[in-house]
């Protein structure tokens, strides 16, 4: 029998191998085995495969069970090359036997050097690229339990899950009294053949963490940072936080020392924001622990201040905005739709009674204009624009400056037409909303920015006094009226009063990557936000020209330079000088 050789159809794959090839390796590579722990499931006509490091299925013959069989003993035992120089070479056999195993191995299912016996070594064999040489790193690592009091419980755990793991046990471990550190505080330490590694751990009250792996003095800053910071209520110390933390502190540490992937990024956490280190928060009340995106003010190690590129989508951006504004971790209000009601229009707000709120198209949409109008409080207010990226920035800025100078300046062109933009279905919706819905009584106006430009700006007043209730600056005059009606809306729904137009500069967030029916027109959010995106750059090439060149001003410094840096390390852009958003 001849089977057909199989085909991958689902399972990630590593980046390097993103599309494997079914070939033949190049000639016998010894020792090459099926890691442990890895399941196998067989199918009607193929095979599924589970580990610790991926997963792949395969399909395209039923006999692919009946090789499986064949095969599963030699992998697991390490004798691969044995079987394959017993096959004839070039026979269908051969060749369906050669194209599985590199499906093996492209998904992360195959090792080639055992790393002993022992349940460190099935650790090791099922997590390492190499279990041999990290196997060998941790043969050659000594570690070290810092705490104020040795023998206290925090300490004694943590020594005794290093003995556990290292190859000479207790031997490899010393304890340490250091009376510089506070109580429920503890230093691991772990020297080797590489430089130094460390992580700290902590519990206070019914609130602990584990640092990501660094150098002692990043960690120790780390410490003293997230012990600052609001601890969640709860009984003080139960014992099994206590061994959690040991236990998290040990196998981050260990992981370092044997050149494996951090265990923060092995869960799959979507919160998580990858290229960023992360802390482990553990509570018990009642008993909880999850990692948590993290930079302390201290980026004192080189992989400490790799910053994080600008977010491509909006989905990616909140992300972002997520991880800032987390209650333990994070250095601003998370905007969230907390109490408010959601109709007429999508609104976000601070946490407490009185806090700011912002409305937009979606829900999504408003928490990222909130957050953004949030960070520019906090840095120092007038002068800084904060974006999701560089595009974002400018265009929320120059949307500001554009409605600025026509208020400020002589009136540029002429008023528009109502029948120019009052049939646009968005304007349509939000003016009955307000007129009708809301019975406030207002007026419309469009202008166009600049009399040679394809910028419009609108505003909403107030027929009582004229005051200002909404205004926008966009491509096309049913753009400004639009979001003009609608921030009109979004203050008379709960918003505080007139607020910056930045309108549809996040469009091109929100359409990225978002598909759309041919059957929608504007009425619908996700095409009339497609719409706007591909008419954002050309805007903004408007807005450019429509107030000359910018005159170089000194650039106002922030009241809180920790935020900024942070705001650049997640990938946000900050724009504190006019000629910035040029």
């Amino acid at each position: 029998m001849t089977p057909t050789p199989p085909l991958p159809t689902t399972g990630p794959a590593p980046a390097a191998a993103a599309a494997p090839a079914p070939v033949a390796p190049a000639g016998p590579r010894a020792g090459r085995r099926l890691r442990p722990g890895v399941a196998v499931t067989p199918l009607r006509a193929g095979l599924h495969l589970r580990g610790r490091r991926g997963s792949v299925t395969l399909e395209g013959s039923a006999a692919l069970p009946v090789l499986w069989r064949s095969l599963e003993g030699p992998l697991r035992d390490g004798r691969l090359e044995e079987l394959l120089a017993a096959l004839e070479p070039g026979s269908g056999v051969r060749a369906a036997v050669e194209t599985l195993v590199g499906q093996l191995e492209a998904h992360g299912l195959l090792a080639e050097e055992p790393a002993g016996p022992g349940p460190v070594a099935r650790w090791v064999a099922e997590s390492a690229e190499r279990p041999g040489a990290a196997a060998a790193a941790l043969a050659g690592t000594r570690a070290e339990v810092v705490a104020a009091a040795p023998d206290g419980p925090l300490a004694r755990a943590a020594g005794r899950a290093l003995a556990l793991a290292l190859p000479l046990g207790a031997a490899a471990v010393t304890h340490t009294a250091d009376p510089g550190l506070p109580d429920g505080r503890i230093l691991l330490t772990a020297r080797g053949a590489g430089p130094e590694r460390a992580v700290a751990a902590g519990l206070s009250g019914g609130s602990g963490y584990v640092t990501a792996p660094g150098s002692a003095a990043q960690v120790r800053s780390d410490a003293e940072a997230l012990e600052t910071r609001p601890a969640s209520p709860g009984p003080a110390a139960a014992t099994a936080s206590v061994a959690l933390l040991a236990g998290a502190a040990a196998h981050r540490l260990l992981c370092a020392a044997a050149g494996l992937a951090d265990p923060a990024g092995e869960g799959g956490d979507e919160r998580l924001l990858p290229g960023l280190p992360a802390v482990l928060l553990a509570d018990t009340g009642p008993l909880r622990a999850d990692y948590r995106t993290w930079l302390g003010p201290l980026r004192l190690d080189a992989d400490r201040r790799a910053d994080l590129g600008p977010a491509a989508t909006l989905a990616e951006a909140l992300r972002r905005v997520t991880a800032l504004g987390d209650e333990r971790c994070g250095v601003l209000p998370l905007p969230l739709p907390e109490d408010l009601r959601q109709l007429p229009v999508p609104l976000a707000a601070l946490a407490g009674p009185g806090a700011p709120a912002a409305g937009a198209p979606r829900l999504d949409l408003a928490r990222l204009e909130l957050f953004c109008r949030t960070a520019e409080l906090h840095l120092g207010g007038a002068g800084f624009t904060v974006g999701a990226n560089p595009a974002h920035a400018r265009g929320r800025a120059l949307r500001t400056a554009a409605a600025r100078h026509r208020a400020q300046g002589p009136a540029a062109g002429t008023a528009v037409p109502a029948a120019d933009w009052s049939g646009h279905p968005q304007v349509r919706h939000w003016w009955r909303t307000l007129t009708l819905r809301l019975a406030v009584p207002a007026r419309l106006e469009v202008h166009r920015a600049a009399p040679d430009r394809e910028a419009y700006h609108a505003v909403v007043r107030c027929t009582a006094d004229g005051r200002p209730l909404g205004e926008a600056v966009e491509a096309t005059p049913g753009d400004a009226a639009a979001f003009a009606a609608l921030a009109a809306v979004a203050a008379a729904s709960g918003a505080p009063g007139r607020t910056p137009p930045s309108g549809g500069a996040a469009a091109p967030l929100a359409a990225a990557g978002a598909r759309t029916a041919v059957w929608e027109d504007d009425g619908w959010t996700g095409r009339w936000l497609a719409g706007l995106a591909a008419r954002e750059e050309a805007l903004q090439d408007a807005l450019r020209a429509l107030a000359g060149e910018p005159r170089p001003v000194r650039a106002p410094a922030p009241t809180d330079p920790e935020l900024l840096d942070l705001l650049r390390a997640f990938g946000f852009t900050v724009l504190h000088a006019p000629e910035e958003a040029r």
